[in-house]
């Protein structure tokens, strides 16, 4: 599924983007399904509030923003619902989990919810992030890092077109971030996935294909 930013600009940073240039917003911009996508965002530039508006969180800005053949804007509730179920994935800079309930019960609600509940694949993909042994522990009292890749876990278990990512791998040491790009990858590539990572410094994570400085 294409995604078309289209004179993207944020109501909040108007005055901040009438001053200063950027690779996104103001522009026009055109990304495919398989695209790896790196959007660099120095602090103040509006990293997380980009990827809150393509996952329809955020509704104050101008210019249009297109998933396929619709405009984001124009879609119901419904659509924007069915649209997060089946196309569009996110791991948030913040994690989201419920933290009253276990890891695995995160997983589960995700899992069920999407009609993907497989618990030898979740398992296995728990062993191999390094976080089998906190099943069952609850997600409030798991580590920044146990936590970040509960939730990269969480995003994976639904099938995707896109997979938004916001400083997924800045509570991971460099072994876990490897293995968490690793199962994005192979996760991704079953789909024929792309992927859009907005973080604040130059990486190699993936082999991008776009690279934007926001």
């Amino acid at each position: 599924m294409q995604l078309v930013l289209d004179k993207l600009v944020p109501e909040p940073l108007r005055d901040k983007l009438n001053v200063s240039e950027s690779g996104i917003w103001k522009k026009q911009v055109t990304l495919n399904k398989g695209d790896n996508v790196f959007v660099q965002a120095p602090s103040g530039t509006g990293k997380t509030t980009l990827l809150h508006i393509m996952y329809g969180l955020r509704k104050d800005y101008t210019g249009t923003l297109q998933w396929g053949q619709t405009v984001f804007s124009s879609m119901d509730d419904n659509a924007v619902a069915e649209l997060r179920s089946g196309k569009v994935s996110i791991i948030f800079q913040d994690m989201r989990l419920f933290p009253e309930l276990t890891a695995w019960e995160n997983l589960v609600i995700k899992a069920t919810l999407k009609g993907s509940l497989d618990e030898a694949r979740l398992m296995e993909w728990m062993e191999r992030l390094g976080i089998a042994a906190k099943k069952n522990a609850l997600a409030a009292t798991m580590s920044y890092g146990e936590q970040q890749r509960l939730a990269i876990l969480r995003a994976l278990l639904q099938p995707f077109d896109w997979l938004l990512m916001d400083e997924p791998f800045s509570h991971l040491d460099i072994a876990n971030t490897r293995k968490a790009i690793d199962l994005i990858q192979e996760v991704a590539g079953q789909h024929g996935a792309g992927l859009l990572l907005a973080d604040l410094d130059e990486n190699n994570y993936f082999p991008y294909t776009q690279t934007f400085l926001l």
